[in-house]
């Protein structure tokens, strides 16, 4: 059955099937070369794939994320952000990585991130003589902070998947993007003290004390969602919830952007958003189930452990076959039919889950800004109005400066591990 999964799996993929679709027909062409499964299985494995309590959370997150976008909270940010880094040469490049890591506390999704503050700084910057393929490259890889930031939707299907406490995992995103976050400040600072752009960006920016006075509300958002989580208030699944009437209070109440007439529209992207990453989650259930009960992670396992002696070995090659991984495969896809396999293997390695868990959306979310599938680069791309070929050039610094930044993850388990345990002590 492996074999009928494995390469039934990659033709698809070759041939251009979508993903979910792709996972699901290699599951049943698996389910018939066994022959001894029942296909009433297929629908079973599929609708309890996403019959859980914390998937709940990924339509009121994105909801909440749309809610956000359209309620002025992204624009707020962008001034806040300005007002305190854009002063410095290079400033408004570090105000996109800052927008970013702000709005990913809110949002949980990259491309939510990419399309929300892409739309106000990509313009921003190509007015302030950044070219707009190096303006393009700096937005996409900042949004990629939008999923190592909590609340982050990938953190969520691995926490799902592999039986990790999600509010964890969500603790030890924090230490990861800051990490990001900094590497791609100083190689922005690098860039534009070599080129000599930026000199001007500090040119319309408000106060920090006015732009703090305006953006408050918007902050408040994430402080109530991740105070709430932290502090034992509520679930990540209700803190949801949460975010979803903030975002309403804040949209329609405090900063009156948001109007009725926007819910119909609004309420329609986060359907279909929603519909696209539940459709991956169950069809990947199933394929796992048929991984684990063919007894193929045990086999990588004992493969792993003949190949690789060492802790260190064994990580730098799960780093590598995620990189590639990444460049081919969706994210919630990957994350869903790698981790169940991966995660038991690192155990056995003595690797903490969490850390494992942050090193795996880390490296996926590298994936989002590499071509021929990261969607945040396609994303900027359609912003910037540009051909994809043209920001290459300019992308691959990103690239480079984000995977070092992940080697610095990986080796260096503190980073992730340090603020779950002072939170959550020995629980």
């Amino acid at each position: 059955m492996n074999s009928a999964l494995g390469f039934s799996l990659a033709i698809l993929f070759v041939l251009g099937v979508p993903i979910a679709v792709s996972i699901g027909l290699a599951s049943i062409i698996g389910i018939q070369a066994e022959g001894r499964l029942p296909l009433l299985l297929i629908a079973q494995r599929m609708f309890t794939g996403i019959d859980s309590f914390p998937l709940m959370a990924i339509p009121l997150f994105i909801l909440a994320g749309n809610l956000m976008s359209a309620g002025g909270i992204s624009h707020r940010l962008v001034e806040l952000a300005k007002s305190l880094v854009g002063g410095i040469q290079g400033g408004l490049a570090c105000t996109c990585v800052l927008t970013c890591m702000l709005f990913a506390s809110v949002s949980g999704s990259s491309v939510a991130t990419t399309f929300a503050i892409g739309a106000i700084l990509i313009p921003a910057m190509v007015k302030h003589n950044y070219p707009k393929p190096l303006a393009a490259s700096i937005q996409a890889s900042s949004a990629e902070l939008g999923v190592l930031i909590p609340p982050s939707i990938p953190l969520i299907l691995y926490g799902v998947s592999t039986d990790t406490s999600i509010g964890k995992l969500f603790v030890a995103g924090l230490g990861p993007g800051v990490v990001v976050a900094g590497s791609l400040m100083a190689l922005v600072l690098v860039i534009c003290r070599i080129r000599g752009i930026g000199k001007d960006d500090g040119m319309g920016r408000a106060s920090p004390g006015a732009a703090l006075k305006a953006a408050l509300p918007a902050l408040l958002v994430p402080v109530v969602i991740l105070g709430g989580i932290y502090s034992g208030i509520f679930t990540p699944t209700e803190a949801s919830a949460a975010a979803v009437a903030a975002a309403l209070i804040v949209g329609m109440g405090l900063y009156k952007e948001l109007k009725f007439a926007h819910l119909p529209e609004i309420l329609k992207k986060t359907v279909i958003s929603t519909s696209a990453i539940m459709i991956i989650i169950s069809a990947a259930s199933l394929f796992s189930f048929l991984i684990t009960r063919s007894g193929l992670p045990n086999e990588i396992a004992q493969w792993f452990k003949e190949i690789f002696e060492s802790r260190v070995a064994f990580l730098l090659a799960v780093n590598i076959l995620l990189l590639i991984v990444g460049m081919f495969i969706e994210t919630s896809a990957a994350i869903l039919v790698l981790a169940p396999i991966l995660t038991p293997i690192a155990l056995s390695y003595g690797v903490d889950p969490v850390h494992f868990g942050l090193i795996i959306v880390v490296n996926l979310a590298l994936g989002m800004i590499t071509p021929p599938l990261g969607v945040n680069l396609f994303a900027a791309c359609s912003v910037a109005q540009l051909k994809v070929e043209k920001i290459i050039p300019q992308l691959i610094w990103f690239v480079l400066t984000v995977f070092a930044a992940l080697m610095v993850i990986t080796y260096v388990p503190a980073i992730t591990l340090w603020p779950v345990e002072w939170i959550f002590g020995g629980q």
